[in-house]
């Protein structure tokens, strides 16, 4: 059952958002939706994989790719500062 949501957000933001939307050919409401699935607490094989996030996954390292990134960049400090 859908529900109605009212949100007060800045109009920039709104216009700015609605916009991007229009470009991945999704509504604004489904992008809304899409980002609350992704956080809801419910069961991984429930929640319906948003194409918005699809796009953008990969961009942030991994945590064990954070370690070897973290590892990397003392190396560089150390290299550069001793």
């Amino acid at each position: 059952m859908n529900t109605k949501l009212t949100l007060r957000l800045d109009e920039k933001l709104i216009k700015d958002t609605k916009k991007i939307a229009s470009a991945r050919d999704i509504s604004l409401s489904q992008m809304v939706a899409d980002y609350f699935m992704s956080i809801s607490p419910q069961k991984k094989k429930e929640i319906i994989e948003s194409p918005v996030l699809s796009e953008v996954s990969g961009i942030l390292p991994s945590k064990t790719d954070k370690g070897k990134l973290l590892k990397k960049y003392r190396k560089h400090v150390e290299e550069k500062y001793l």
